[in-house]
């Protein structure tokens, strides 16, 4: 199955996931702003795309070009995936993938969450300033919970908690499918 993976990062750590994945894969990858300059008929040749972006706010990062286009691939393997600091447990991926997707997307695309962390020292300006009034914000909150203090805690600097162990599930995925 002739595999592209398209993927946006900001500091790293889904640029890695879609390395580590089209080195499993044996998929050809693009960065999106590559992937943006290509006509359509560049991705007709692909059996299976796979868009991987970052959690930002409760959203998957300038996933709109991809389900944009998905519309027209139906007839390909699609998945997206997402990375973002929380843990792979969280019960807020879950939240993100249905306020990402319609009906109709979730049918024809797969999802799935890869945990990254948090790179302060690569992250603009924007980014590193709404994450620290955010941080700053839930540290003022009162009757926190614990899993609220341990949250606070851990984005309050950088932290990696990548694994190359989590693109398993989207390997197996596509393996299924042929």
């Amino acid at each position: 199955m002739k595999t592209l993976i398209v993927y946006t990062s900001q500091t790293g750590f889904t640029q890695r996931y879609a390395e580590w994945l089209a080195e499993e894969m044996k998929a050809d990858i693009l960065n999106l702003k590559e992937a943006q300059k290509k006509d359509e008929k560049y991705f007709d040749s692909y059996d299976a795309i796979i868009y991987g972006g970052w959690a930002m706010a409760g959203t998957v990062t300038k996933v709109k070009w991809f389900l944009d286009k998905a519309s027209s691939w139906e007839d390909k393997r699609l998945a997206l995936f997402c990375v973002g600091g929380g843990p792979n447990d969280s019960p807020d991926i879950e939240v993100m993938f249905n306020k990402t997707l319609n009906d109709n997307q979730k049918k024809h695309i797969k999802t799935f969450y890869c945990q990254g962390g948090f790179n302060y020292e690569k992250m603009n300006a924007p980014s590193k300033m709404a994450m620290k009034m955010f941080v700053s914000s839930q540290k003022r909150k009162k009757n926190q919970t614990e899993d609220e203090k341990k949250m606070v805690e851990m984005i309050s600097s950088s932290y990696d908690i990548s694994d190359k162990k989590f693109i398993a599930p989207i390997v197996e995925y596509f393996e299924s499918e042929n």
